[in-house]
């Protein structure tokens, strides 16, 4: 299964410039997890509901008055449409982030999450399991041929 038949499109986006408290009412108006943070239009890192609390507690300041630019993970982790869920877990996995920017070059065009992966759990095993399948009826057809 591609990363592209189960990434979100709708792209939630916030500009480096921004203050966390923005980026946080653009995640809450729009119900999602994180934004991803641009700077003239490039994707440029990730600011996650936990980057928002470890700013709020490290700092102890208000969300007005910290800038995204210094709250935001980055260098922001990537995938391509066309990569594997597998490739794509393990990227996660490997990276230690459970959020991938999905681009196409610098162009983003969604994202995929580890939520998006369980969502699609069974979906992985059924495709799985007919890769097995397919592999074992070529085995048998072969043999067929050599008799």
């Amino acid at each position: 299964m591609l990363v592209e038949a189960v990434m979100t499109t709708d792209l939630v986006t916030c500009d480096v410039d921004a203050t966390v408290r923005e980026a946080t009412a653009r995640m809450l108006r729009n119900r999602v997890g994180s934004v991803v943070v641009t700077d003239g239009g490039t994707p440029a890192g990730i600011l996650t509901e936990s980057d928002v609390l470890h700013a709020g507690y490290a700092t102890d300041d208000p969300l007005s008055s910290i800038p995204v630019r210094e709250a935001a993970s980055a260098p922001l982790v990537t995938v391509t449409p066309g990569a594997t869920l597998r490739a794509a877990t393990e990227r996660m996995r490997s990276e230690g982030v459970k959020k991938l920017v999905v681009v196409d070059g610098v162009t983003p065009k969604g994202i995929v999450t580890t939520q998006d992966v369980v969502d699609n759990y069974a979906g992985i095993r059924r495709e799985v399991h007919d890769l097995a399948t397919d592999a074992t009826g070529w085995s048998e057809r072969s043999d067929d041929l050599r008799d």
